[in-house]
């Protein structure tokens, strides 16, 4: 007779057999519908609120409020050429009180710039001058500061640099050293204020430029939504698990490139691991050397970095933070890789 625990043995393996012998048997489209329904379970269920107007994957390509219609965009951004070669980059910004939405159902107390969590990205080369019209229509006294070269009074830092409720004031400097920065509220308490949303990328580009490349930005931020000191959704561009539900399209062989950033509040270190890749890493783009080729780097808060790479093959493939906690509790993406000649071609999960 057999023993128990050996007959449970036996019945794993056949069902096993049985699974493997169907899977060989599936036609490849059956094998994508099958990955396509794995991949749609992974994180939360449900789904975003559709008149939510914050949308990550249009947030990825977005700067200079380049997402809007014309006649709106000029509401917040307008750009004049100068007599220098240069351009004047004016900004209107504004702080305000929000509900956001981070997970299906899910929403958090924010305090955000123009409504939303990051906040506008905003793009210059090196020698404009930047010009943010800035008005608190929030409930605290908040500010704007910017990583980078500017003068004392345009720091946003001091107690003087506050501005309260219903008040205003301009930012003005020359956008320099070229690289990729990041903006911020710097209103006391300072880890309330970036807890709550107020932080945005501010990306230089070099004179000579970069070359042309899919670009996109992800800054990775977390959520503490009972205010115990510990973060309960992370994510990267605000909402949980979003580009498992939405998959970063991407083409096979083009040249990537991600903005990325940290401004997780209540935890040390953060990091971006990318599946079956490795990339180019320029340490806040102040260089057009790579320090580094590899698949993982870990950012501190405040830290950023460029990423550059190609994809070889076609396929679904995962990105996310190498602390398990993080891509458990929403940091977790995929990117959707498709042959530039058949975009048809079989998505495999990698």
């Amino acid at each position: 007779m057999i023993d128990g625990k050996y007959a449970i043995a036996l019945v794993v393996v056949f069902l096993v057999a049985i699974f493997m012998a169907y899977l060989a048997l599936m036609s490849p489209q059956e094998k994508v519908e099958q990955k396509t329904h794995a991949i749609a379970h992974l994180g939360v269920e449900g789904e975003y609120s559709v008149n939510d107007k914050f949308d990550p994957y249009i947030y990825l390509k977005s700067w200079n409020f380049n997402n809007l219609p014309d006649t709106e965009r000029q509401k917040y951004y307008r750009e004049t050429d100068l007599s220098d070669g240069t351009k004047l980059r004016e900004y209107w910004f504004y702080a305000q009180d929000e509900k956001i939405e981070i997970a299906p159902g899910v929403f958090y107390d924010a305090w955000t710039y123009n409504g939303q969590v990051p906040g506008p990205t905003i793009r210059a080369t090196e020698g404009d001058t930047i010009r943010i019209y800035f008005k608190n229509d929030g409930s605290k006294p908040h500010t704007v500061h910017f990583h980078g070269f500017h003068e004392a009074e345009m720091d946003g830092a001091m107690p003087d640099d506050f501005i309260n409720p219903g008040e205003n004031f301009t930012y003005e400097f020359f956008a320099e050293p070229y690289g990729l920065h990041l903006y911020h509220c710097h209103s006391t308490p300072l880890k309330d204020h970036l807890a709550r949303g107020l932080y945005g990328i501010y990306i230089v580009d070099p004179k000579q430029g970069r070359e042309p490349a899919n670009e996109m930005i992800m800054l990775m931020n977390g959520f503490d939504t009972d205010f115990d000191g510990e973060n309960d959704v992370y994510a990267v561009n605000t909402k949980a698990f979003y580009y498992v539900k939405h998959p970063i399209k991407v083409k096979k062989g083009e040249l990537v490139r991600i903005y990325v950033g940290n401004m997780v509040e209540n935890d040390p270190i953060n990091s971006i691991h990318i599946h079956a890749n490795f990339f180019n890493e320029f340490r806040t783009g102040t260089s057009m050397v790579p320090g580094e080729y590899t698949d993982i780097i870990e950012l501190g808060q405040g830290e950023r970095a460029i990423i550059e790479m190609r994809f070889n093959n076609t396929g679904m493939y995962m990105f996310h933070a190498h602390q398990t906690e993080f891509s458990e509790l929403g940091w977790m993406g995929m990117f959707q890789v498709e042959s530039s000649e058949d975009p048809h071609e079989d998505m495999v999960m990698k």
